[in-house]
C-alpha cells in the first residue's frame, strides 16, 4: 500500500498526469484563405515609445519667509493662524506698544529741552557777538558762547535721532506681511515676549512651489534650465506641468546624483511637504505592435495566423508579447516582423478550423 502511494506521488511530481501539448501543435500550421469568405486583416507596424525615469522628491516653496520682530516687546495680539492666506501689508502681529510710547514721550521731551537750550545759547551768542565787537566782552568769553551754541546744536541733533528711533520702534510694534502668501506655522502666542530675530510666524508663497529631487547624474547632466517636465503628485493623483528652475551644480558623492528643482506651473491644491515624482526622459525605443484581436491561445502559448506573401496561405506562428500596448494593441517581442499581415478574429479566440 505504501509503495503504491509513493509511486502515485512520484507520478504527479514528474507531470505524468499534466496536460501535454503535442509536438505537432508547436509546428507551423498552414491553411488557405477562401476567396468566398471575407476576412479582416491587421498589419504589424512599428512605433516609437519614449521612456521616462522617475526621481522622487518633496514639494518646497522657493519663497519662504520667517516673520520675526525687530524689537523686544510683549505680544498683544496675533491676527492669523496656520493656513490663512494674507496679502502684502496685512497686520499679522500686534506687539504691546506701551513701553515704546513711554520712551517716545521721554525723547520728545528731551528734544524740546534741547531746542530751548539751543535758543538760549544762540541768544547769548548774538549778545556776546555785539559786545565783543564793541570790545566790551573778552575774546575768551565770546569763544565760549560759540562753543555753547555748537554743543546745544549737537544735543538737538542727538535728541532728534532718539525721537526718530523711537518712532521707528513704535512702527515695529505692528508686524506686517512682507508679501502675499500662506501662513504655514505659528510659533508664538499672545502674552509671549517677542525677541528680535526669533521667528513668530512662517509664511510662504503657494505659487512658488517646486519639486526638489535628487536625479541620477547620467540623467541630470542632460537637463537644461527652462526645460519642461511632468510631475506626478501621488496624494491627489494628478500630473502637473513643471519647468526646470535650478540644477544645483554639485553632485552628491554618496548617491551620485544632482539636486534638481522644478517649478510647478499650477500649484492649486498642493502644499509644502507633499511627495512627488519627477518624470525625466531617458530615451526612445522602437516597438512592433500587434492588434490583440489576432492573438489565439493554446495552453499558455500565444499564436497568430500570418498571411503569406502569396496573399492566400496562412501560417500559424507562435509569438511572445510584451507589456507595452495602446487600446487593442500589444507589443510583440518575437515571432513577427513589421509589415506582416495577420487575421483578426472577433471575438478573440474564435479562430475557425480549416480554411478561411
Amino acid at each position: 500500500m505504501a509503495l503504491g502511494v509513493m509511486a502515485l506521488i512520484v507520478a504527479v511530481m514528474i507531470g505524468m498526469f499534466a496536460e501535454k501539448i503535442s509536438p505537432s501543435a508547436t509546428a507551423p500550421v498552414q491553411r488557405t484563405l477562401s476567396p468566398e469568405r471575407s476576412v479582416e486583416l491587421g498589419e504589424i507596424y512599428e512605433v516609437e515609445k519614449e521612456y521616462f525615469a522617475e526621481a522622487v522628491g518633496t514639494l518646497r516653496a522657493a519663497t519662504r519667509t520667517e516673520i520675526a520682530p525687530r524689537i523686544l516687546a510683549p505680544i498683544d495680539r496675533i491676527h492669523v493662524k496656520a493656513g490663512d492666506l494674507v496679502k502684502q501689508g496685512d497686520v499679522l502681529v500686534q506687539l504691546d506698544p506701551r513701553d515704546i510710547r513711554s520712551r517716545l514721550e521721554q525723547v520728545r521731551s528731551a528734544l524740546e529741552s534741547a531746542v530751548t537750550s539751543l535758543k538760549h545759547a544762540e541768544s547769548d551768542l548774538e549778545r556776546d557777538t555785539r559786545l565783543h565787537a564793541e570790545r566790551i566782552l573778552p575774546t575768551m568769553k565770546f569763544e565760549q558762547s560759540k562753543t555753547n551754541v555748537e554743543l546745544a546744536r549737537s544735543q538737538v541733533r542727538q535728541a532728534e535721532q532718539a525721537v526718530a528711533e523711537a518712532e521707528v520702534n513704535l512702527s515695529f510694534a505692528e508686524i506686517l506681511a512682507p508679501q502675499d502668501g500662506m501662513i504655514v506655522d505659528r510659533l508664538a502666542e499672545p502674552g509671549d515676549t517677542a525677541q528680535p530675530g526669533v521667528p513668530l510666524l512662517v509664511l510662504y508663497d503657494p505659487g512658488s512651489l517646486r519639486l526638489e529631487a535628487p536625479v541620477m547624474e547620467n540623467l541630470a547632466i542632460k537637463l537644461r534650465v527652462g526645460e519642461r517636465l511632468t510631475v506626478h503628485i501621488d496624494a491627489v493623483e494628478r500630473d502637473v506641468e513643471a519647468r526646470v528652475d535650478e540644477i544645483v551644480p554639485q553632485a552628491e558623492a554618496a548617491s551620485r546624483s544632482f539636486l534638481v528643482k522644478v517649478a510647478l506651473t499650477d500649484a492649486q491644491g498642493l502644499y509644502e511637504g507633499m511627495f512627488g515624482r519627477m518624470r525625466i526622459p531617458s530615451g526612445v525605443r522602437r516597438h512592433l505592435c500587434l492588434p490583440t484581436a489576432a492573438i489565439q491561445k493554446l495552453g499558455q502559448l500565444q499564436f497568430v495566423d500570418v498571411v503569406a506573401e502569396d496573399g492566400r496561405t496562412l501560417e500559424r506562428r507562435f509569438i511572445t508579447t510584451g507589456r507595452f500596448g495602446s487600446p487593442y494593441q500589444v507589443e510583440v517581442l518575437s515571432g513577427l516582423e513589421a509589415g506582416e499581415r495577420v487575421v483578426l478574429y472577433d471575438p478573440p479566440d474564435a479562430a475557425p478550423e480549416g480554411n478561411l
